[in-house]
Parts: C-alpha cells; sequence; structure tokens
C-alpha cells in the first residue's frame, strides 16, 4: 500500500512538473510570437567574454521591421560591420567596407568568411527565441522571469565554429506584457585555438526596445545589392 502510494504521489509530482515546464515554455513562446508580429522593434546585445579572450565582441545594434528590412551593426573592436538582410537574402560589408551578398563570401577567406557565414545564420530576436527554447531543459518561472539550463547538445549549439569542450550553460528570458523585453544566454567551455586551451566561456544578453517606434533605415547600397 505504502509502495502504491508513493508511486502515485511521484506521477503526481513530475506530472505537475511537465505541465509546469510545458505551460511556461507556452507563454515564453507567445510573447515572441508577439514581438514578431510588432510592425517593428530594436536590440541591443552584448557579449562578456573571460579577460584572458583575445578576440572581445563589441555590441551589436539592430532594428527590424515586419515583412521588411533588418539592418545590423557589428562592433570588433575598432571595427564596425554593417549587415542588411530581406528575407532569405542577406548582405553584409566586408573588410574594404564594400557591400557583398553572403552568397559572394563563401568561397572568401579570414574575416570576411567568418562574417558571410554568420549573416547567414542570423536570425532575430523573435526569431532565436524559439530555438532557445528547443534548447533548454526544464522551464522554471518566476515572477515576470523565465530561467532554464540548457542540454549539452542545446549549449553546443550556442558555439558556431569549433569544437567545444564539455559545453554547458543556461538561458533567461523576462516578459512584460505579453512579450520578450530581455533574455540573456550563458554558456561555459574549453575550445582548442593554434594548439591551446583556451576558456570559450561567454555571456550575451539582448535587450527589446523602441517596440513600434523604430524607424529602420537601411542603407540605399545595400538595399540595390537584395533587389
Amino acid at each position: 500500500m505504502k509502495t502504491s502510494l508513493s508511486l502515485t504521489l511521484y506521477a503526481l509530482t513530475a506530472a505537475g512538473i511537465v505541465a509546469a515546464d510545458s505551460s511556461a515554455k507556452d507563454e515564453v513562446t507567445a510573447a515572441a510570437k508577439k514581438l514578431g508580429e510588432q510592425p517593428n522593434y530594436s536590440w541591443t546585445t552584448t557579449v562578456v567574454v573571460p579577460e584572458s579572450a583575445q578576440f572581445k565582441p563589441g555590441p551589436t545594434e539592430g532594428k527590424t521591421e515586419k515583412d521588411g528590412f533588418t539592418y545590423v551593426t557589428l562592433a570588433f573592436g575598432d571595427n564596425l560591420t554593417e549587415a542588411v538582410v530581406k528575407g532569405d537574402k542577406a548582405t553584409i560589408t566586408d573588410q574594404d567596407g564594400n557591400w557583398r551578398l553572403a552568397s559572394e563570401l563563401e568561397n572568401a577567406e579570414g574575416r570576411d568568411r567568418f562574417l558571410g557565414r554568420m549573416v547567414r545564420n542570423f536570425k532575430t530576436p523573435a526569431a532565436q527565441v524559439p530555438d532557445l527554447l528547443s534548447a533548454a531543459k526544464e522551464l522554471k518561472k518566476d515572477g515576470e522571469t523565465y530561467s532554464a539550463e540548457l542540454t549539452e547538445d542545446g549549449a553546443k549549439k550556442q558555439f558556431r565554429f569549433g569544437q567545444p569542450q564539455n559545453p554547458k550553460g543556461s538561458v533567461k528570458f523576462w516578459v512584460k506584457d505579453g512579450t520578450i523585453t530581455k533574455y540573456e544566454v550563458k554558456v561555459e567551455a574549453k575550445m582548442e585555438f593554434n594548439g591551446n586551451e583556451i576558456d570559450a566561456s561567454r555571456t550575451s544578453t539582448t535587450e527589446i526596445k523602441k517596440v513600434g517606434t523604430t524607424n529602420v533605415n537601411a542603407p540605399g547600397d545595400a538595399k540595390k545589392k537584395l533587389s
């Protein structure tokens, strides 16, 4: 009798956890969908890496309009790179400041090849949130925030280049008035670079702003490239 009762309580508890996780994921999914349905919005993504990191990315500023252009500026040290995406086409400035289609950089070398691959895989925050949810374990809600550990495979996917060793991470979402306002991704891993082991850990924080009041002024040369 005691065994039967224990199994029943365990089953009810497990069902409650699954239901809570499902409900939390549904709420964040709906919040991302609501953001994506807005006429326009802006965002800023900042990345914090270890002090030992040789490469320290600057902030990314983005603007997007529904069914229109997405314009992004990315800071790499003292260099500023611009990218414009519309539909399944993307263009980005190369190391000489010229607009190039992502497809034109497939066989490029060094920095340009890296940028071409990055812009081809680019996603707006509203599109990125569902991917992060699919990479998360049990999602827990605390007021207007939702957090979860990442699966090992989910953490690994946050590293677009190289082979991360023992990757792990977490994700956190902030929702207000039914819309995503901010999300944070933390990942930890070691990686081999030029024969040396480096700390590839980082924390990326994306903040949404100017929802419905953003002007997306994509450069004319970029628009011509995408036409």
